[in-house]
């Protein structure tokens, strides 16, 4: 086995549906389990805003700017692992009047119609789940303890953000099928630390690994939200829509300095670093589940792929 030596790479992933996005300096690839077995493997460049507009590589405005370039990358990857892990399924027997009706308007576009009617609705329920309704409630307390409550304010609003969040991930992970993307997140990490310590990726060596890794969305999500709570003591506003409107314009700086700290704990092993990250790798636990065999080839079938040869996406520390 090669000499263990502390690298980060440019090389990322996503859990899909019954599959796995890795994406490398140069190119994305898609690997989804089919339900005959097979392994589908899909590729295209890699392409990134900051490309196009140098600006958006500068630190803080460079955490938007990854932010949206994740969201597009992966509503595409999603949208094409749902099309193939149900691939070669006859459903037709069992459609609905109404499954019917959405099939014969939109056709081949359905996908993209069902994964965009979701955005929206997912981004107004977390819009009103973790801005509105914290707000609400912390207004409703002080009708009960009186004003001293408000200098609290940030700190409870930002503890229930963080409790809808965990509840959130937990009741989803008791689906079978999100569990299973769960596992594919598992997969993933495994898969990425097994190159970054330079071993060969075959499934006995990944499966030697942890899956928590401090570079996840998940804990891009918790530092996000603990940053939250230091900026909405600077909001004086107590009226729940104003307010939310007010921490919604804060976002981009929010998302700026999480993605900042998360480059920092991935580059740096230290006491502080340590416990930047320990939140996210904590609430990992939930997010990622240990995989089976056949999904860490799937993830070993997408991260083939998207190593260079002239191992540009590392970068010794």
């Amino acid at each position: 086995m090669a000499e263990k030596t502390k690298i980060i790479t440019s090389i990322g992933g996503q859990a899909l549906m019954e599959g796995i996005m890795m994406r490398g300096p140069k190119i994305t690839s898609v690997a989804v389990r089919k339900p005959d077995g097979e392994i589908h493997i899909s590729e295209r460049p890699t392409e990134s805003l900051k490309d196009k507009y140098p600006i958006l590589g500068w630190p803080i405005i460079r955490g938007t700017a990854a932010m949206i370039d994740s969201l597009r990358v992966g509503f595409s990857a999603l949208n094409e692992s749902a099309e193939k892990s149900m691939e070669g399924l006859d459903d037709e027997e069992e459609m609905s009047r109404f499954e019917k009706w959405l099939d014969r308007v939109f056709g081949e576009k359905i996908m993209n119609v069902i994964m965009g009617v979701a955005m929206v609705l997912g981004l107004a329920i977390a819009i009103a789940l973790f801005f509105v309704l914290p707000t609400w409630l912390v207004n409703l307390m002080k009708l009960g303890t009186g004003e001293g409550i408000e200098s609290w304010r940030s700190l409870i609003e930002g503890a229930m953000r963080i409790a809808i969040f965990i509840g959130y991930v937990a009741l989803c992970g008791l689906q079978p099928d999100l569990r299973r993307t769960f596992q594919y997140h598992g997969a993933e990490h495994k898969t990425i630390f097994c190159y970054e310590n330079h071993e060969e990726l075959t499934v006995e060596n990944i499966r030697r690994h942890g899956r928590f890794h401090p570079r996840c969305g998940t804990s891009f999500m918790v530092i996000m939200l603990g940053l939250g709570i230091v900026v909405g003591f600077f909001i004086p506003f107590t009226n729940p829509f104003l307010r939310t409107f007010v921490k919604l314009l804060c976002i981009p700086v929010v998302m700026g300095l999480g993605y900042e700290l998360i480059r920092i704990c991935g580059r740096h092993d230290n006491l502080l670093t340590r416990i930047i990250a320990a939140p996210g790798l904590w609430v990992q636990r939930i997010t990622t589940k240990e995989p089976d065999d056949r999904m860490i080839e799937v993830a070993i079938a997408a991260m083939e792929k998207v190593i260079p040869e002239n191992g540009e996406d590392q970068i010794t520390v």
